[in-house]
């Protein structure tokens, strides 16, 4: 039976991985018969210009119906000045909102290829290998009411609020542990209970949930200690689960471990599995157009999508596979550029990794 895919390249370097990533997905299908069909959309920026909007009617149409989204990049300077229900990031928000893509996985693997380009000493990140499962549509980004408002005195004030229900915590909750699993069985609650009273939930809400997975080793970590831990020990975290805004903040220091943010994947996914995958840097519209980009995360992403949406465990190990052959023929892009290594485009790499396979 066929399975859609839709892609989705955006703004910036997007277009530039997208279609080398998709270069790949028509590889693995041929290889594996995987039956997969394409579809491809506008959304962000490039969707303002066409349609005036960042998220159109039909793309959102075309995501409802797909098996799985793969994303680029959205955003950009170009786009700054517009209203914020405007801004290309809009359209980001309203796939996941409209297809409740709640849970977002995005691991933080070094590749020993790799180790000299983190920033910390090779023995404090070698063998890194995290997965951190951040709530996506809750929160204080989403939480009513928010706005700017004029107080009495004249001044004006800033205001968000931050909410989870006992159902939004438990669903990814149950991501979590079972992620914890099918890992190293530890799972780190990441939260801020000593002042906020939405996380003492979220926290009763875990240690509940834990008698379900009496396989799985909880903890808890206020997220200040969080952060400066992924920085002095990181090996130390299996799995984190946190919540909207710690898991943004949290899941790009982690990325930074692995030497660059090019090369990291995530899945964002619903209770059905239908999944959007993105890797987890920006449009980075500075490097846009120039064929320098690193296609690696988006590649990775594209593997992420087989394993986690369609099923497809063979075919995600291969790239996979694929992505350490290229590492290990010492080619690199720019940001992972090495002493001694071949600094290579952003088609040459999607090349190589073609031709791996």
């Amino acid at each position: 039976m066929s399975r859609t895919v839709l892609m989705l390249p955006g703004d910036g370097i997007g277009p530039e991985i997208v279609s080398e990533a998709e270069k790949v997905l028509h590889k693995v299908n041929d290889q594996f018969s995987l039956g997969l069909r394409f579809e491809s959309g506008l959304v962000g920026g490039a969707a303002i210009d066409e349609t005036d909007s960042p998220l159109p009617d039909e793309t959102l149409e075309k995501a409802t119906r797909a098996d799985a989204i793969l994303l680029g990049a959205v955003g950009g300077p170009k786009w700054d000045s517009l209203p914020m229900a405007k801004r290309p990031e809009k359209g980001l928000l309203g796939l996941r909102s409209n297809l409740e893509l709640f849970a977002n996985l995005r691991p933080a693997i070094l590749y020993p290829q790799l180790a000299s380009a983190s920033s910390l000493k090779p023995e404090v990140v070698s063998g890194l290998d995290i997965m951190i499962v951040r709530e996506l549509t809750g929160g204080i980004y989403f939480g009513q009411p928010r706005g700017v408002r004029e107080l009495e005195s004249g001044e004006r004030q800033g205001y968000n609020t931050y909410a989870y229900t006992e159902s939004e915590i438990r669903r990814i909750g149950r991501v979590a542990f079972e992620a914890a699993q099918q890992r190293g069985k530890k799972l780190c609650s990441v939260d801020k209970a000593n002042v906020l009273e939405v996380t003492v939930l979220w926290r009763e809400i875990m240690n509940d949930l834990c008698r379900e997975y009496p396989d799985v080793e909880l903890s808890h970590m206020y997220v200040d200690n969080a952060a400066m831990q992924l920085v002095r020990a990181p090996k130390q975290f299996d799995v984190i689960v946190t919540g909207n805004m710690f898991g943004d903040i949290l899941s790009d220091e982690a990325a930074m471990l692995t030497g660059s943010i090019g090369m990291l994947p995530s899945a964002s996914l619903n209770s059905e599995k239908q999944g959007m995958y993105e890797p987890c840097h920006g449009s980075a519209p500075d490097i846009a157009g120039q064929g320098i980009a690193n296609p690696l995360a988006t590649i990775l992403s594209a593997a992420m999508m087989l394993r986690y949406s369609l099923n497809e465990e063979k075919a995600a190990e291969a790239i996979e596979a694929a992505v350490s052959n290229v590492l290990d023929q010492g080619l690199r892009t720019a940001d992972i550029m090495s002493e001694g290594a071949k600094k290579v485009s952003t088609r040459e790499m999607g090349e190589a990794v073609l031709a791996a396979l």
